[in-house]
């Protein structure tokens, strides 16, 4: 681990990252400095064994008890993904009302894989890159949804499906009307357009960057804290890691709230 505090929170706020270095070609690389260096095309590789990882894990629970489930007493498990799937639902139903059988299953993979991904926000910040260390990994961030690359990449991945559906559903005329035809008179088109064009760009954007924003302060202020002395770390940490719970669960509630609400507006015509 580095010495000084400055040290301390750089090697922490760097990824493992993989690419092509314009010196030191293909590999790892070994500093903050190296991995914005490789650029675009570097790939962050603790934030995609994490994400990958949850997400797996997501899916073989629920699939466990979904090959499992009964009618007698439920376990614990099925308790729990019962009351997530009948919460999901109801968020579903009172929000989207066309018929899309793609928006249930969505709306609990957004809300599960990110409330996964925040999670790990708890984990103590030194324990897994420390144990990272010893198998020659001196990168490690845990918290894939502090990458801003992570949160984007969903964001896109539902504005990809907003425009599919706006497109699929409205038409392509139907969709163009809607950006350039209002909310003013059809003769000021152009400023509709530049209104409209904004509010649709400003969805992905308002996704990842809410996402990324409020992780990345939750993991910074740990990191912070890490940095006190050892009594004054638990004094600090507890009550901080217990409020951060409810950022955890409230970001991922309004990911997915908004990725319906989105999609619902996609299927509507105005």
């Amino acid at each position: 681990m580095a010495g000084s505090a400055k040290e301390y929170i750089e090697h922490h706020l760097t990824n493992l990252t993989l690419g092509v270095h314009p010196e030191n070609g293909f590999g790892f690389a070994h500093n903050g400095k190296e991995a914005g260096e490789m650029g675009f095309w570097a790939i962050h590789v603790d934030s995609m064994f994490w994400a990958i990882g949850l997400g797996t894990l997501f899916c073989w629970i629920f699939k466990r008890v979904a090959d499992n489930i009964h009618s007698g007493v439920p376990s614990g498990l099925q308790n729990g993904v019962e009351t997530v799937v009948e919460f999901i639902d109801t968020a579903v139903k009172e929000s989207f009302h066309a018929k899309n059988e793609l928006i249930a299953p969505l709306a609990l993979t957004v809300f599960m894989w990110i409330l996964l991904m925040n999670t790990m926000d708890l984990v103590p910040i030194d324990w897994i890159p420390t144990l990272a260390t010893v198998f020659g990994v001196h990168y490690m961030k845990v918290v894939p949804t502090t990458d801003i690359n992570v949160t984007f990449g969903m964001s896109l991945s539902v504005f990809a499906l907003i425009l599919y559906y706006s497109v699929k559903v409205k038409g392509a005329g139907g969709f163009f009307a809607e950006l350039a035809f209002q909310p003013f008179p059809k003769w000021m088109m152009p400023a509709n357009l530049l209104l409209e064009g904004v509010g649709l760009i400003a969805k992905p954007l308002s996704l990842a960057l809410r996402l990324f924003g409020n992780l990345y302060a939750g993991e910074l202020i740990f990191i912070l804290i890490a940095l006190l002395p050892f009594y004054l770390q638990w004094t600090l940490a507890v009550p901080w890691a217990i409020f951060h719970i409810l950022v955890i669960v409230l970001q991922a509630f309004i990911f997915m709230t908004l990725t319906i609400v989105y999609l619902a507006m996609a299927h509507e015509h105005h």
